[in-house]
């Protein structure tokens, strides 16, 4: 579906089922140069199976309008702009990488709006390369195969994919190298209030980490966790981009954290 965000178009996906406000709302925000594809397996299990689903693709990214946010801090106050737009009063909000500290963002911001947050394979803290936002500058392609080289365990770089006929890594390559990496990047580089935001933060917690991952060090987000004392799921042999690289193991945690909230209400 589409939503009107501060004159900008913002297109949300709804996991294949129509956008409906009195189910339990999942939130799902992508990484660095991604968009709402990164989450097409667990939005649809979600989307039909008793909630409601929103996946937006951030401004200026793939089919959303508008220029890129600059900040975290602006990027949340943009989620809370859109939630406020489709009527969600309080939503699950699942975040991977970039995604996740725009919801730590979100939950300093509007505390009451989040009834539970989930970070995929991130951190409170993502610093980049200073020589990777250069890169990404001069072009969103070149950056993107760098950042796909790493991004991935040792399965996917062997061929091995969770939907047969489908690279993982030329997917990747293909969404990032038209979206604006650098600006997302950049944003990233700038972020430090994760550890601050979460001293503020009493929702519910997980934190679903990757043994493999080269970006976000598992340390970094298990630091997070324990500031958070958010549940923890580690995927031993995956890397930084386990929404599309393992897909249905990451499923596996959300549901079962997120119904297990549901279900104690």
């Amino acid at each position: 579906m589409k939503l009107e965000i501060k004159g900008f178009k913002t297109h949300v996906a709804t996991g294949g089922k129509t956008f409906d406000v009195n189910l339990p709302t999942v939130v799902f925000l992508h990484g660095s140069g991604l968009d709402h594809r990164s989450w097409a397996l667990q939005t649809r299990w979600f989307a039909y199976n008793g909630f409601s689903v929103l996946a937006p693709d951030f401004p200026g990214h793939s089919l959303s309008s508008g220029a890129p946010c600059k900040t975290v801090e602006d990027s949340a106050h943009w989620l809370s702009d859109l939630l406020a737009a489709a009527s969600v009063e309080e939503a699950h909000i699942v975040g991977h990488s970039q995604g996740f500290l725009t919801a730590l963002e979100l939950t300093k911001l509007k505390p009451t709006v989040v009834k539970s947050l989930i970070g995929v394979a991130t951190a409170g803290a993502i610093p980049v390369n200073p020589v990777l936002i250069d890169t990404a500058k001069e072009s969103a392609v070149k950056a993107a195969e760098m950042m796909l080289q790493w991004g991935f365990g040792y399965q996917t770089h062997l061929g091995v994919s969770p939907t047969p006929g489908m690279q993982p890594i030329a997917i990747g390559r293909k969404i990032m190298g038209s979206n604006p990496l650098a600006v997302d990047l950049q944003c990233c580089a700038d972020y430090s209030g994760g550890e601050g935001a979460a001293r503020l933060i009493s929702a519910p917690s997980a934190m679903i980490l990757a043994g493999q991952d080269k970006m976000t060090p598992m340390g970094s987000g298990q630091a997070i966790a324990e500031a958070l004392s958010a549940e923890l799921t580690v995927l031993d042999n995956y890397g930084h981009m386990l929404p599309i690289e393992a897909p249905h193991k990451v499923l596996v945690a959300l549901r079962e954290f997120i119904l297990s909230i549901e279900n104690n209400r």
